[in-house]
C-alpha cells in the first residue's frame, strides 16, 4: 500500500511545473524584437500588434468601440475633417494640426489590427501615408508648431510615432523605418537649448524615448542612443524629491493627471540604456508618491480632476479618461521592463474596475472624469469641487477633445499585451482575458495559443497550446498577489506546486498539439482599509472591487448644449445621432457598511450579449449589511459629500445591501464609511 501511495504521489508531482520569479534577465528572446546590446535585456518582450486577437467579452468591447465613438469619430470630429487638415497636407500646413489626429489613430489603428478590420486598417493607412509624404529634406514631418521663442512642439509627433510603430509591426512597411530614422536625425541635430522646452513634451519625453529605443532595436544605429540620452537629459526629471524640503507639491515635478500617468515611467524607460537600478526604482518611487498623497482610493487611480490639489484626496475626486488609458500603457511598459507581476495586477485593477465605467455601455459617448465615489453624472458645473468649470461629468461624445480622441487606445493596447514573449523564448500570460494568438516559441516554432475564460468574474482559465510540431518552451502564468492558492492542471493532471506562492507559475515542458492547461485562481472576499481617507473601506473579490448597487436613470440630452467649451463638430455632422446622457440615482446611495458584517457572493447568468459591465447584466454580486447615513449628502458643489470619519454612529436600521463590480457601476460608492 505504501508503494502505491508513493507512486501516486510521484505522478501528481510534475517537476516541469513550479513557482518562479520569471525568466533570467540575461537571456534574449530571438523570436521577437528585443533589446539589443548595450540595452538591458528585459524579462518580457512585447508581441507585434495583431498577433493576439480578442475573444469573448473583450472582443465584444472592441466591437462596441469600433461601432461607437472611436470607430466613427472620423465622420463627426472637426479635428478629423479632411478639408484643410494639416495632417493630410503635403507641406504640413493647414488647420487641426495638433494632438487630436494622432491621439485618435493610436487607438483606432490598433483597434483595426487586433480585430483584423480591413476598413479601419485602410483608413489608418490613408492618414499615415500622408504623414510619410509630408517628410521634408531635413527629416521633419507633419504639422510644424513653434512658439514665440521659435521652440518646436514635438508632442503631437511623439504620439504619431506610436502609430507608425504599430503600422510597421502589422505590415513591415520599410517607409516607417526610413521616416523615423530621418526624423530622429532631425531631433539629434535640433538645438539643445530649445529641445523639449514646451510644457506637454517636456513632461512626456518618455514617449519619445520609447520610440527611439524601439527603432534602435530594429536598426542597431548607435547614434540613436545619443539621441536617447539627449531626450532624457532635456525632459522633466520624474525622480521624486525627498527630505524635509520636499513637501507634497515638490515631491514630483507635475501634478496633471495625464502627465503623471505617462511621465512616471520615464526613468524606467531610460534604465534600459543606463542599466542603473536607481533609474528603475525612480519610476516606482514616482508611482508610489502619487498614490501616497492622492491614491488612497480603490480602482487603481488617484484624485486629479485635471490636477491633483492639496486637500482634494477624497474618493469623490476623479481622473480623466485620458489618464486611465495612458496608465494602462505605462503599466504594460513597466511590466515588460521589470517583469514585476505588480504591473499586471495594476493593469487589471484599472481596466476591470475603472475604465469600463468611463464609457456609456454602447461606447458612443464618454465622460471626461470618473471617480470611485460618484453618485451623479450630469451637465452641471461642479467647480471647485472638481477643478475645471463646466459639464465635465456628462456622458457626452464631445466630453473634451483630448479624451474624445485618446480614449480608444485603452482596450486595443490591453489586447495587444494580454500575452508577451519571455526572454527565454517562451510566453507569459501578463493579463487575463479571453484571446487567441499565433506565436513563435522555442527556436522559432509556430504555435497557436488561446484562452477561454469569464475572468475576472470567474476564477477558471482554460488555455490551449497547439504547436505545429513538438517544441520545448516555458509558459509563465502570472499569479495575482491577492491569490493565495492557485491550482494548475496540464492535460487534466494536477500539479503539486508546494512551498511559497510565487509571482508566476512556470510550466516548462515539451508541448504537443492539443495540450491543455487549466488554471484556477480562487477568489475570496477581502476588505481594504483606507486609513488616510477617514478609515473608509473597500470590498474586493479577486481582481474586482465592488460598489454599492445604485439604480441608474439615463436622461438623454442634446450634445451641442451639454458639451464642454472646446467641442467642435464637422460641418454636416448630425449631433442628434450622437446624444449625451445624464445618469441620475434612482435609489439611495448614502450607506455605510456595518462593521463585522458577513459577505455573501452570488453568481448570476452570464449575459447573452457578452457584455458584463452594466448594472443589469453583471453576473456577480455580493450582499452584506449596511445602515443609511442621513447626514451624508450631496454637497454645495453637487458632488457626493466628503466621506465621514469611520466608524459612524447612527440610529438608522440595518438593511441588506447589494454590491456589484465597480466597472459595471457608472454611479458608484466604492469607498464606504463603516458604521457601528
Amino acid at each position: 500500500m505504501l508503494a502505491v501511495f508513493l507512486g501516486a504521489m510521484m505522478t501528481m508531482q510534475n517537476p516541469s511545473v513550479a513557482y518562479s520569479y520569471g525568466p533570467k534577465s540575461k537571456e534574449v528572446n530571438q523570436n521577437y524584437l528585443s533589446n539589443r546590446a548595450p540595452l538591458v535585456s528585459t524579462p518580457f518582450v512585447e508581441l507585434p500588434v495583431g498577433v493576439i486577437k480578442p475573444r469573448g467579452w473583450v472582443k465584444e468591447v472592441l466591437n462596441r468601440q469600433r461601432d461607437g465613438l472611436n470607430g466613427k469619430l472620423g465622420e463627426i470630429s472637426a479635428w478629423l475633417q479632411e478639408n484643410d487638415n494639416a495632417w493630410l497636407s503635403k507641406d504640413g500646413k493647414g488647420a487641426w494640426g495638433w494632438e487630436e489626429v494622432p491621439y485618435w489613430l493610436k487607438g483606432y489603428g490598433d483597434m483595426g489590427y487586433v480585430l483584423g478590420d480591413e476598413k479601419v486598417i485602410a483608413e489608418t493607412k490613408r492618414w499615415l501615408d500622408s504623414a510619410i509624404a509630408s517628410q521634408t529634406e531635413d527629416g521633419n514631418f507633419g504639422p510644424v508648431g513653434v512658439d514665440d521663442r521659435n521652440v518646436e512642439d514635438f508632442w503631437p509627433k511623439m504620439i504619431m510615432l506610436y502609430c507608425f510603430e504599430s503600422y510597421y509591426e502589422y505590415t513591415g512597411d520599410e517607409r516607417v523605418i526610413d521616416l523615423m530614422t530621418k526624423f530622429f536625425r532631425y531631433q539629434l541635430n535640433y538645438p539643445e537649448d530649445k529641445f523639449m522646452q514646451m510644457y506637454w513634451q517636456s513632461r512626456r519625453t518618455g514617449d519619445n524615448l520609447h520610440s527611439v529605443l524601439w527603432l534602435y532595436n530594429v536598426t542597431g544605429d548607435a547614434w540613436l542612443l545619443d539621441l536617447a540620452r539627449k531626450i532624457y537629459k532635456k525632459g522633466l526629471d520624474w525622480t521624486p524629491k525627498s527630505g524635509p524640503e520636499a513637501d507634497w507639491f515638490g515631491s514630483v515635478p507635475d501634478w496633471h493627471n495625464v502627465n503623471i500617468a505617462q511621465g512616471f515611467r520615464q526613468s524606467a524607460e531610460f534604465y534600459q540604456l543606463s542599466g542603473l537600478e536607481k533609474d528603475k526604482s525612480a519610476s516606482y518611487d514616482a508611482f508610489n508618491t502619487v498614490r501616497k498623497y492622492f491614491g488612497q482610493v480603490p480602482g487603481g487611480m488617484f484624485g486629479a480632476d485635471e490636477n491633483a490639489r492639496k486637500g482634494y484626496a477624497d474618493p469623490r475626486q476623479a481622473v480623466e479618461t485620458c489618464g486611465l488609458v495612458e496608465q494602462v500603457n505605462s503599466d504594460q511598459e513597466m511590466f515588460r521592463i521589470t517583469g514585476d507581476r505588480f504591473w499586471g495586477d495594476h493593469i487589471e485593477d484599472v481596466v476591470f474596475n475603472t475604465l469600463p465605467a468611463a464609457y456609456m455601455p454602447d461606447m458612443k459617448s464618454l465622460r471626461y472624469l470618473t471617480a470611485p465615489n460618484m453618485v451623479l453624472s450630469d451637465d452641471k458645473n461642479h467647480s471647485p469641487g472638481i477643478q475645471n468649470s463646466g459639464p465635465f461629468l456628462m456622458m457626452n461624445p464631445f466630453s473634451s477633445r483630448c479624451c474624445q480622441h485618446n480614449h480608444g487606445m485603452g482596450w486595443p493596447y490591453l489586447v495587444k499585451n494580454l500575452m508577451m514573449a519571455s526572454a527565454d523564448s517562451g510566453l507569459v500570460a501578463s493579463v487575463y482575458a479571453p484571446f487567441e494568438a499565433d506565436v513563435k516559441v522555442g527556436d522559432g516554432v509556430k504555435a497557436k495559443i488561446g484562452l477561454e475564460t469569464h475572468y475576472p468574474f470567474m476564477d477558471a482559465l482554460a488555455f490551449t497550446v497547439d504547436p505545429e510540431k513538438a517544441v520545448s518552451f516555458p509558459l509563465y502564468l502570472r499569479v495575482p498577489a491577492w491569490c493565495k492558492a492557485p491550482a494548475v492542471k496540464v492535460n487534466g493532471k494536477s500539479s503539486e506546486l508546494g512551498g511559497f506562492v510565487g509571482p508566476y507559475i512556470k510550466i516548462d515542458r515539451e508541448w504537443k498539439k492539443g495540450d491543455k492547461v487549466e488554471l484556477r485562481l480562487p477568489m475570496e472576499v477581502s476588505v481594504r482599509k483606507w486609513e488616510a481617507n477617514k478609515d473608509s473601506v473597500s470590498v474586493d473579490f479577486g481582481p474586482l472591487t465592488f460598489s454599492l448597487r445604485i439604480e441608474e436613470e439615463y436622461v438623454k440630452a442634446d450634445s451641442t448644449s451639454s458639451a464642454v467649451w472646446d467641442s467642435k463638430w464637422q460641418e454636416g455632422a448630425d449631433p442628434a445621432k450622437w446624444p449625451s446622457y445624464m445618469i441620475k440615482p434612482k435609489s439611495d446611495w448614502n450607506f455605510g457598511l456595518v462593521e463585522g458584517a458577513k459577505f455573501e457572493v452570488k453568481r448570476g447568468v452570464w449575459p447573452k450579449d457578452d457584455y458584463p459591465f452594466t448594472v443589469e447584466s453583471v453576473p456577480l454580486s455580493i450582499t452584506t449589511k449596511g445602515r443609511q447615513l442621513p447626514d451624508w449628502k450631496l454637497d454645495e458643489f453637487g458632488l457626493c459629500g466628503l466621506l465621514p470619519q469611520s466608524p459612524v454612529s447612527t440610529s438608522s436600521p440595518v438593511k441588506e445591501l447589494t454590491l456589484i463590480p465597480m466597472g459595471a457601476a457608472r454611479l458608484r460608492i466604492s469607498a464606504f464609511p463603516t458604521v457601528k
